[in-house]
């Protein structure tokens, strides 16, 4: 029976609509189609294979496990997967990819090529509709198979013979030196006609032409150009091109804790990584998927700014129903499994502040001007000026009771900071004394009420003893001066009790607070790598330049062999946790890098 393999091992493959994860052993073991959003066709990853994947790889014996690959990698800057296996019979190459679309078909595609000796494969094929619970009707139309269940198709090509056994299709064959056997899955609404017959080579000489072309947009050629370059590759592949929205994952329910229940759907688009993404789109040269970053933020709040949710589906929906799966068993034993995200409905104030950040750096950095976009700012600051004093959920969408979370009303603060800013530059008119007034008062309340001058740090909310990582974005979103003693006291605080022992750090105290949990949910979770990145960042500004390299590097050996992170890393079990890959690890990566490159760490 196979099981899902550890988080970190598995590979990502994507068409920038969709995304699938294939392990070690080629097992594609997630997969939703047609977008990143929809049901997964392969949901083995979170149940067993009875509920889906498609693994192709050497033949193994009846009673034993698929052997992992001996080796596998990108094929140099793209998200073309290359697998290797050395067999007793030879040696036999796996590549693994999913064209960008057009106007064709979502599909996966796999070649499998002879690199040496003769090696006898095996195809397994199992798909399940609707998270692995339906059982598709599966035929033969000519020469392709086909599943079907209600809405969906899923076409199976390849000149290989198939059979079917135990509500699996197989195909068993053997490849010698530069045999090139390829199986392309291609989906398709089941109303409509059958997609067009694949072009495997085809498609992936376009793919890989693709990538190469998009990469060389990049203007980033520091120290770091790898694992940057291998970032915005990941950014890219989370990004739904149709609209310009990002996932912040491409899977659900993969635990920040194994065995726990704090398991969610992060296939959704939060404007809490709207400015960090934007710049660091911008700062590498990726103007075009800025703008188009920008633009999706702006329709998906357009008509309704007043009601600004944190959350948006990729085209920009409102409604993300929470929901839970009950016949998945759940990664390792976590349940639940949950589709949907009910976060999407919590008031946090500082998404304002994160969206007006996001919008100032479009205008600063010179993208096309957009006079919605200054209008809608001007929107936003009036709400703000009604409700910035009022509790809420805070950045980590905890689910106790709402407080007055300090980081929250530091983005409060950039959300009228900002915008003072944009009257003051003459491009657009508004209150400019009254939003200085605002500005000062809520800076001078943040200090007074958010501040424990006894520790000399700041806290998690007013009057709490509590810390909170999200404190260290106050000298990078320029709240305080980076040499304030507040801020040399709140990074020296957070390393000493919100640091794990190999020096990672954590979100929060995940523990009781005078009897009451911090965040209204059982259990613990990993290091958060953002926030670990940002410690990187704020020793950086505070002139500790040699620290803020050796933390940023072993940030970066937590990567797997294909330069990915999850959200977390469990410092215990020593192996990544979270949904994976996670948009808002890497791009606080890409930030560090370009941080470190400015200051000359590398030389040090």
């Amino acid at each position: 029976m196979h099981v899902a393999g550890r988080i970190e091992d598995y590979a990502l493959i994507g068409d920038m609509q969709t995304a699938a994860l294939v392990g070690r052993d080629g097992s594609a073991d997630w997969l939703c189609l047609p977008r990143f959003d929809s049901h997964a066709v392969f949901a083995g990853l979170l149940g067993t294979e009875e509920n889906g994947f498609w693994r192709v790889g050497p033949a193994h014996p009846a009673d034993g496990e698929p052997a992992p690959a001996d080796r596998r990698r990108y094929r140099g800057d793209s998200l073309v997967l290359e697998s290797e296996w050395d067999t007793p019979r030879g040696t036999v190459r796996v590549i693994d990819f999913m064209p960008p679309r057009e106007d064709h078909a979502p599909q996966l595609v796999r070649i499998v090529e002879g690199v040496s000796g003769r090696v006898p494969m095996r195809s397994a094929l199992r798909m399940r509709f609707s998270y692995g619970w339906v059982v598709p009707w599966v035929h033969k139309v000519g020469q392709r198979t086909v599943a079907v269940a209600g809405p969906d198709s899923v076409w199976l090509d390849t000149e290989a013979e198939t059979y079917g056994k135990d509500l699996t299709t197989y195909s068993d064959f053997t490849v010698g030196p530069g045999d090139r056997i390829a199986m392309t899955i291609s989906w398709q609404a089941s109303h409509r006609e059958p997609p067009p017959l694949p072009d495997a080579e085809d498609a992936l000489s376009t793919t890989e032409d693709f990538w190469r072309e998009w990469v060389e947009h990049c203007t980033y050629h520091g120290p770091y150009r790898e694992a940057v370059v291998r970032s915005l590759i990941t950014l890219k592949a989370l990004t739904y091109a149709p609209t310009g929205g990002i996932v912040a994952a491409p899977t659900t329910s993969l635990p920040e804790a194994i065995g726990g229940s704090r398991n969610w759907d992060y296939r959704f688009t939060w404007l809490r990584d709207a400015a960090i993404t934007l710049s660091s789109l911008l700062r590498t040269g990726y103007r075009e998927e800025a703008r188009a970053w920008r633009e999706w933020l702006l329709r998906a709040v357009a008509g309704d700014p007043e009601n600004l949710q944190i959350m948006y589906g990729i085209a920009g929906e409102r409604e993300l129903s929470e929901a839970e799966l009950d016949w998945l068993p759940g990664y390792e034993d976590s349940k639940p499994v949950r589709i949907g995200n009910g976060a999407a409905g919590q008031l946090q104030l500082d998404v304002y502040g994160e969206v007006t950040e996001a919008l100032h750096l479009a205008h600063q950095t010179g993208l096309a001007r957009n006079d919605y976009a200054q209008l809608l700012q001007i929107k936003l600051i009036g709400y703000l000026e009604k409700h910035w004093f009022e509790k809420d959920e805070g950045i980590w969408e905890v689910r106790g009771p709402r407080r007055h979370f300090v980081h929250s009303k530091v983005m409060a603060w950039v959300a009228v900071d900002r915008t003072v800013k944009l009257i003051e530059s003459g491009d657009v008119d508004g209150p400019l004394e009254r939003w200085r007034d605002l500005r000062d008062e809520i800076h001078r309340e943040v200090c007074e009420k958010g501040y424990d001058k006894e520790r000399n740090t700041f806290t998690q909310s007013y009057g709490s003893k509590e810390l909170d990582a999200s404190l260290l974005l106050i000298p990078q979103m320029g709240f305080l001066p980076p040499d304030d003693k507040r801020v040399i006291g709140t990074i020296e605080a957070i390393q000493r009790e919100l640091s794990t022992e190999d020096g990672f750090v954590m979100r929060y105290p995940t523990s009781s607070e005078g009897g009451e949990n911090v965040d209204g949910l059982e259990g613990d979770e990993g290091a958060f790598l953002a926030c670990s990145f940002w410690l990187a960042d704020d020793l950086a500004m505070i002139g500790r330049v040699e620290e803020a390299r050796k933390l940023f590097e072993k940030l970066l050996a937590l990567r797997n062999d294909l330069g990915l992170l999850a959200e977390e890393w469990d410092s215990r079990l020593q192996r990544q946790v979270g949904n994976f890959p996670q948009a808002f690890s890497h791009v606080p990566l890409i930030d560090t890098a370009l941080r470190l490159t400015a200051s000359g760490a590398y030389g040090v």
